[in-house]
């Protein structure tokens, strides 16, 4: 089987720095005061990283990991908690922030298990859609950019691991 790699490059690192920029001033926008960011691991760390450095004032941060993906480029349709968050979200403004929505399956499971929290709101921001690739409607408030249905990696997203560190998001091939 032939290895895949980054092909082509679809975003350059500064169109993702100038949209990242942005997407957050919108959020504050609608939070110009308490904020409580989720960022889901692992794939949207950086993407939060830089999207709580553009935000004036005070945020307060929090990470959950779930998994629904196996070992490969498309999604088990399964999702699963593999960690929690550390603080209570009652009464809070919170805002998800996931690297890519595709399916829309991880996404629905975790707005459903976090309206569950009751916070004060809950919106969610997104670097990346995949419209073309849902297979449940899912409420998306801020999205950095929608794409076409190809495998992507780089700022945060990943294959088996690999490329997460790449400053750009690159279409991946064999």
């Amino acid at each position: 089987m032939a290895e895949l790699r980054p092909a082509e490059i679809l975003l350059s690192e500064a169109q993702i720095q100038k949209r990242v920029a942005e997407m957050a001033l919108e959020i504050r926008k609608d939070y110009p005061d308490d904020l409580h960011v989720i960022a889901v691991l692992k794939g949207a760390f950086i993407f939060l990283s830089d999207l709580a450095r553009h935000m004036p004032g005070h945020v307060s941060l929090d990470f959950m990991a779930v998994s629904s993906y196996a070992k490969g480029t498309t999604s088990s349709g399964e999702v699963k908690m593999v960690k929690d968050l550390d603080t209570a979200l009652d009464g809070r403004n919170v805002v998800i922030v996931e690297d890519i929505v595709d399916t829309g399956l991880t996404l629905t499971y975790l707005q459903e298990i976090l309206r569950k929290r009751h916070p004060k709101s809950l919106r969610t921001a997104c670097l990346l859609s995949k419209p073309s690739r849902r297979k449940v409607e899912v409420t998306v408030d801020y999205i950095g950019f929608t794409i076409e249905d190809r495998f992507v990696v780089g700022y945060g997203l990943d294959f088996d691991e690999q490329y997460r560190n790449l400053p750009h998001i690159a279409v991946i091939q064999p």
